[in-house]
């Protein structure tokens, strides 16, 4: 596990810190939260996980197990530890945690998808029943979708949806979610707002994603969207909620595309 023979390692102290034991942070475990010192103090049999260095200078994720050794009178002498190398765990936990990013994020465009945008909704409203926490939703919708498909090719598509997605990102405040709702709808949930910042906020969308473009082949495609933004309310479902947001835009599309209703 460590790359040392016994002849290396027998009669050296923990405090040669040949094996310089640190945890995630980096500390070094010998000057603080050492388990052996843990259980000879207390008694207690604390695990821990860590890394050691190898003696080839890379690191070996660890777990540590520490038991103290009791003497005839109770009192604690001496401890003994357990390292168990864990890095085939650490490597399953990396994958699961990948796995776990893709499952919620969308393919093209790199936003959280709708199954993760519905479960940022559905807190939203919980927050706003429980705590009063005002958050809104803006529902966008890609104007004359299906002529820049036809026209361009889906490639120069999938071009307008990743610069939809990109400026809408770089429109709102840092912790709002934007979401592919699908197709070429999106949601973003604000958090904190008020109605008057809500529809700011959704206008700034509006305007910069006005202001983009993407190249299909000689010529530049412009950019715009319809918007429907509303306030969350203690009574909503996600679904009312989109209800309400998805009417809103239809009302923007009415008047003329490339509009704002907030409500």
């Amino acid at each position: 596990m460590t790359g040392y023979s016994s002849k290396e390692a027998v009669g050296r102290s923990c405090f040669d810190n040949f094996l310089i034991h640190v945890d995630e942070a980096g500390c070094a475990l010998c000057i603080k939260g050492c388990p052996l010192r843990r259980a000879i103090a207390d008694g207690e049999c604390p695990e821990v996980e860590m890394f050691l260095r190898h003696r080839q200078g890379h690191r070996v994720p660890v777990s540590i197990r520490a038991a103290p050794i009791e003497a005839q009178d109770g009192s604690f002498i001496g401890a003994v530890e357990i390292f168990s190398d864990i890095s085939a765990m650490k490597k399953l936990q990396r994958k699961a945690g990948e796995l776990e990013s893709l499952a919620y994020k969308d393919e093209l465009t790199g936003l959280m998808n709708r199954r993760f945008t519905e479960l940022k909704v559905q807190q939203a409203i919980q927050e706003v029943h429980d705590f009063s926490r005002a958050s809104g939703l803006i529902l966008i919708d890609a104007d004359h979708f299906k002529f820049v498909n036809d026209r361009y090719g889906h490639h120069v598509g999938d071009l307008v949806l990743k610069a939809i997605g990109a400026t809408l990102v770089n429109s709102v405040r840092p912790g709002d979610i934007v979401g592919r709702w699908g197709g070429d709808e999106f949601l973003v949930i604000l958090w904190d707002v008020t109605a008057e910042s809500l529809e700011q906020l959704a206008e700034r969308c509006r305007k910069l994603i006005r202001e983009s473009s993407v190249m299909a082949e000689e010529s530049r495609v412009g950019i715009q969207v319809s918007l429907g933004a509303t306030l969350l309310k203690e009574i909503d479902t996600c679904d009312l909620a989109f209800e309400r947001a998805d009417k809103l835009l239809y009302e923007s599309k009415a008047a003329g595309r490339n509009q704002l209703r907030a409500g």
